[in-house]
């Protein structure tokens, strides 16, 4: 099995390090893979290389596609993939139409089809995008679910004193984009009602300096750390009590499957993406968006409440293992590709 994938998506991000992981099960599961992307995104292309994935890169600039769109006709014609997949939007707008049969497009939101109009295969990485996706038009015979997942088996905890925070102290981690859509006020606002709460958020995003002037404004520069973005998932979450997503906005959301996977309680808010897939005080504490005495509530339950931690993580692995661990993701992506291979046959150049 030959699989390209085409990603030009940001420097960094939720997707980008879906894809990232993605792409290194299936090295591991033996498939041979080609990558193509932006230039700008080194440490997956570092990642991707020390994996014996070769890359080639590209500008994805909409307004002059046409080297874009060279370098990719190149690396299709050499590597001569059973399969192209397209991670999200802007990836899949530069999907040669000579190749639609053996062409997926990946969904992590809620995407026009108009933008893999050369692509004959969909999918969604959430039951909800899934819908979105035949709601559109897609057959279902052409459209499936592939769960994300994440394995941060062997991660050490990061380094609490240099993070600036108490070896003996409850600490709250968020992973997410500082921007409007992921409730990070909300947090601050929450952790204002919970002394003794730390808080680290790990991102970058447009509302970095507000969301800095509103932790000033509410006392908390000594509790809360913004970490800017992190490439040590695993260490920031075996290093904390508890994981909050306040996220206003969410088709899915790892961080769900990020928690669950590092066995750490889990508290998020209702958006559509945790919604689905967080069951109330069994694998989480699902709360409404915008809530900030809900949030609050929430986190102190579980940093003082050592049975309910424990319940909500036993049931949150339960999950995991169900349907977001390493082999369910090279399991079901095995079967979709076979299956796009099956009906778009040897590759003919």
């Amino acid at each position: 099995m030959r699989v390209m994938h085409v990603m030009a998506g940001a420097a960094e991000g939720g997707a980008e390090n879906i894809m990232l992981e993605s792409v290194l099960a299936l090295a591991e599961a033996g498939y041979a893979q080609h990558v193509v992307t932006r230039p700008d995104n080194q440490f997956r292309i570092g990642k991707f290389k020390d994996a014996g994935i070769g890359v080639d890169t590209a500008s994805f600039n909409n307004a002059w596609p046409f080297p874009t769109r060279s370098v990719l006709g190149r690396a299709i014609k050499a590597f001569k993939p059973d399969v192209i997949e397209y991670w999200m939007g802007r990836a899949g707008q530069f999907a040669p139409k000579a190749y639609r049969n053996r062409s997926v497009a990946w969904y992590g939101g809620y995407y026009k089809l108009a933008r893999f109009t050369n692509c004959e295969w969909h999918v969604g990485l959430t039951i909800d995008l899934l819908r979105h996706i035949r709601e559109q038009g897609v057959p279902e015979d052409r459209s499936a679910i592939i769960h994300t997942y994440a394995d941060f088996t062997g991660s050490a905890p990061a380094d609490r004193a240099a993070l600036n925070t108490p070896a003996d102290a409850p600490v709250a981690l968020a992973l997410a984009r500082l921007h409007e859509k992921k409730g990070l006020d909300t947090l601050l606002d929450a952790t204002a009602k919970v002394p003794g709460l730390y808080v680290w958020i790990a991102g970058e995003g447009p509302l970095e300096a507000e969301l800095k002037a509103h932790c000033t404004r509410l006392g908390l520069d000594d509790r809360v750390r913004f970490l800017g973005w992190r490439n040590d998932r695993g260490a920031l979450l075996e290093a904390c009590d508890v994981v909050a997503f306040p996220s206003r906005y969410e088709p899915f959301g790892t961080v769900t499957v990020d928690a669950w996977a590092a066995s750490r309680p889990l508290v998020a808010a209702d958006a559509v993406g945790p919604a689905a897939y967080v069951k109330d005080g069994v694998n989480g504490l699902l709360i409404p968006k915008n809530d900030v005495d809900a949030l609050a509530n929430a986190l102190s339950r579980v940093i003082t409440d050592k049975a309910l931690a424990a319940k909500l993580v036993e049931g949150g692995r339960a999950s995991y293992e169900a349907q977001f661990n390493k082999a369910a993701f090279q399991r079901d992506s095995a079967a979709f590709y076979e299956r796009v291979r099956a009906h778009a046959g040897p590759f003919a150049g």
